[in-house]
C-alpha cells in the first residue's frame, strides 16, 4: 500500500528529501501562498507547530502560485517573508505546481487519497467556489486542489487521513491534528 513515505520532494534549495525521513510523525502537509486571503493561517500553523512538535507534529509547506499568481516571489523571498511575518519555523519546501500536468506527484496523491468535497456553506464559500473553479478551469480533471492553504493530515503511517479546504476553521484542524497525535 502507498503512503506518503514513498514520494521525495524538493527543500527550497533543490535537494531532495525523502518523506520517510518523518515516519512515525503526524504530518501536516501545506500548498502556501504568500499573498492570498488565508495567508494568516501561517500564525495558527506556526503556534500548533511549536505547541505540538516535540509530540511529533510536522508541518510540511510547500508554496504554489497556481492560484491568481498569489506566490510570485521565488523560495527565498517567500522564506523571508514567512519567517519576517509570521515566525514560521516548520519545514518550507521548493515552489511546486499542485494541478494540471505539472503538478508535484505528491500532492496529486494527496488530493486522490482526500478529494475535494466542497467549502462549505454560505455566501463567501460559493464565491469562492466560482472564483475556484474559473481558475482551475485550465487543469481540467487534474484540478486536484482547489485553492491556497489546503490541508492534508497525515497519521503516523503515512496515510492520510483528513483534508481540510482553507475555509476549514484552524481550531477544528487543531483538534484533528491534536486527536492524530
Amino acid at each position: 500500500m502507498k503512503t506518503v513515505y514513498d514520494f521525495t520532494v524538493k527543500d527550497r534549495k533543490g535537494n531532495d528529501v525523502s518523506l520517510s525521513e518523518y515516519r512515525g510523525k503526524v504530518l501536516l502537509i501545506v500548498n502556501t501562498a504568500t499573498g492570498c486571503g488565508f495567508t494568516p493561517h501561517y500564525e495558527p500553523l506556526e503556534a500548533m507547530y511549536k505547541e505540538m512538535r516535540d509530540q511529533g507534529l510536522e508541518i510540511l509547506d510547500f508554496p504554489c502560485n497556481q492560484f491568481a499568481n498569489q506566490a510570485p516571489g521565488d523560495e527565498e523571498e517567500i522564506h523571508t517573508f514567512c519567517t519576517m511575518k509570521f515566525g514560521t519555523e516548520f519545514p518550507q519546501f521548493k515552489k511546486i505546481d499542485v494541478n494540471g500536468e505539472s503538478a508535484d506527484p505528491l500532492f496529486a496523491y494527496l488530493a486522490t487519497e482526500k478529494p475535494f468535497q466542497g467549502f462549505g456553506k454560505g455566501l463567501k464559500m460559493a464565491a469562492l467556489s466560482k472564483f475556484a473553479d474559473m481558475n482551475n478551469k485550465a487543469f481540467g480533471d487534474k484540478a486536484y486542489i482547489k485553492w491556497n492553504f489546503t490541508k492534508f493530515l497525515v497519521n503516523r503511517d503515512g496515510q492520510v487521513v483528513a483534508r481540510f479546504e482553507p475555509t476549514v476553521d484552524m481550531d477544528e484542524v487543531k483538534k484533528a491534528v491534536a486527536a492524530a497525535l
